[in-house]
């Protein structure tokens, strides 16, 4: 079974945790409660990141995007988004070291990483 990140919310990071968040969510895999694939936490060249703003999982036209705002995956009132303040099943985040966290900017959630903070570490 994995663990969770760290045990704490990173929603508003210090900069020291902002700096192991980043280096926790390199290369990591972002799944869907319904368990589909959205993409990758990799370099915005990296063909299935969530970052790539061309390709499959970054753009914001791809029905598998996070960045869709009219997708199941990335709209403001979708279950499935990270962007549903009122979410409970927003995606998974499962990391190189088998940790997990949710990709959310639901506050109440706990290990809720923000999603435009987990954006910051690979801008």
């Amino acid at each position: 079974m994995a663990a969770t990140l760290a045990g704490v919310s990173f929603l508003s990071p210090t900069p020291a945790f902002a700096a192991d968040l980043c280096n926790e969510l390199n290369g990591a895999t972002l799944v869907a409660e319904d368990g589909t694939f959205l993409g990758k936490f990799t370099s915005q060249y990296n063909s299935k990141s969530i970052f790539n703003e061309y390709g499959t999982h970054g753009s914001e036209y791809s029905s598998n995007s996070i960045w869709n705002k009219y997708g199941q995956y990335g709209g403001k009132y979708s279950l499935n988004s990270p962007f549903n303040k009122y979410s409970a099943t927003p995606p998974t985040i499962y990391t190189k070291s088998n940790k997990t966290a949710k990709l959310t900017v639901n506050s109440a959630l706990p290990y809720a990483v923000n999603p435009y903070i987990a954006r910051s570490c690979f801008d």
